[in-house]
C-alpha cells in the first residue's frame, strides 16, 4: 500500500477546474498493491466532508474498480492489483453519485451563506452524503423556526438559477475578499486559493465539486435540526429532485 505523506502527486487534478468531466485518459505514475497514483485524475478524493468518487479504470480489456480515493496523492484504491507504472489507462467516474454530491455541496454553500448573512455564524463541520447531508454552525440560538426560514431563503436563491464560477487566485489576492473563509478554522497554507462564486450571492474558499448554476440543485428539504452543545447547531437536509 502506498503510504500517506509521500511527495509523489498527480500532476493535474481535473475536477479542480471542471467538475463535469466524466472520463479521461492518463498513465499510472506509481502502483503499490491496490493503490495507484495517476498522472492526472478526474476522481475527487475524500476531503472537506465530501466522500470520494467511485468508478472504473480500464487498461486495454482489463477493468479495475475504484473503491475509494484518498487525498494524499491522490491515491486510488482499487479492487485488485495488476496496474504498473507507465500503464496507459482510461478512467470513468460514477457520474450519478458525483452529480448528486455536486448539487448537495453547492446547496451547502447557499445555506451557509444565508445563515452567515443573517447571524454571522460559521461552519464548524459538514458531511455530504447521498441520502442527506448535514452542516454544523456556530449558532448561538437554537431556533427551529428560524432554521426553517433559512432553508426557505436558500430555496429561493436556488430557484433564481445563479451562475456558479470557479477560480484559482493567488493567496494574497484571495484573502482580500471579505469573509471568504466560512469554516471556523485557519485558511490552508497554499500559494493558490480556490474560490467558488455564486454570482450575486456568495464567495467561499472551497476545494469541492459544484454545479454550474444553482437551478441544477432543484431544491433542499429540511430533515431535522439538532442542538449539539454550546453554540453548535446541526442542520440536516436532503435534495428535492
Amino acid at each position: 500500500m502506498i503510504k500517506e505523506g509521500g511527495n509523489i502527486r498527480a500532476m493535474r487534478q481535473i475536477y479542480i477546474q471542471d467538475s463535469y468531466i466524466k472520463s479521461f485518459e492518463t498513465k499510472v505514475v506509481l502502483a503499490e498493491g491496490e493503490g495507484v497514483i495517476l498522472k492526472e485524475t478526474a476522481f475527487y478524493p475524500q476531503s472537506g466532508g465530501q466522500p470520494s468518487d467511485l468508478g472504473l479504470l480500464f487498461r486495454d480489456g482489463d477493468e479495475f474498480r475504484v473503491l475509494r480515493v484518498e487525498p494524499s496523492g491522490p491515491i486510488h484504491i482499487l479492487d485488485r492489483t495488476g496496474l504498473a507504472p507507465g500503464d496507459s489507462v482510461s478512467g470513468i467516474i460514477d457520474w450519478d453519485r458525483r452529480y448528486r454530491f455536486m448539487r448537495s455541496h453547492t446547496a451547502c454553500h447557499i445555506l451557509s451563506s444565508v445563515i452567515f448573512n443573517e447571524t454571522g455564524a460559521k461552519i464548524t463541520g459538514n458531511q455530504i452524503d447521498l441520502a442527506r447531508s448535514r452542516v454544523d454552525f456556530s449558532l448561538e440560538a437554537f431556533d427551529k423556526t428560524k432554521i426553517a426560514e433559512y432553508v426557505d431563503q436558500a430555496n429561493r436563491i436556488i430557484s433564481e438559477d445563479h451562475v456558479v464560477k470557479v477560480s484559482l487566485l493567488p493567496r494574497s489576492e484571495a484573502l482580500e475578499i471579505p469573509d471568504l473563509v466560512r469554516l471556523a478554522m485557519e485558511v490552508p497554507d497554499r500559494e493558490e486559493i480556490r474560490v467558488i462564486e455564486i454570482e450575486g450571492v456568495d464567495r467561499q474558499a472551497c476545494g469541492g465539486t459544484h454545479v454550474r448554476r444553482t437551478g441544477e440543485i432543484g431544491g433542499i428539504k429540511l430533515v431535522k435540526a439538532e442542538n449539539k452543545g454550546k453554540s453548535n447547531r446541526r442542520i440536516y437536509f436532503e435534495l428535492v429532485d
